[in-house]
């Protein structure tokens, strides 16, 4: 079965979105950076804590994760920081 999308690899770092980790002040000296990247095919990254084991038995109606997906979990204020940075559909 095909899926309607899918990540491609090869998609490279293109531009970050919002403010860096350092800059909100979720991030002392920058190893432990979450962060929001747009990729060259306009995809979107988002580096964030792995919390896949512990939302997988809450996850609401309707959600669910594949056995290659992950959830991620970044502060509220870097999302909030790049809403300037993300187009209105």
């Amino acid at each position: 079965m095909t899926r309607p999308w899918e990540a491609d690899p090869s998609a490279l770092f293109e531009r970050r979105l919002g403010k860096t980790a350092q800059e909100l002040g979720n991030s002392k000296d920058g190893t432990d950076c979450p962060d929001i990247w747009q990729l060259d095919n306009g995809d979107i990254a988002v580096i964030g804590r792995d919390l896949t084991v512990d939302y997988s038995v809450n996850l609401p109606s309707g959600v669910s994760l594949a056995a290659d997906e992950r959830l991620v979990v970044i502060p509220g204020n870097m999302l909030s920081a790049a809403k300037k940075d993300i187009p209105d559909a």
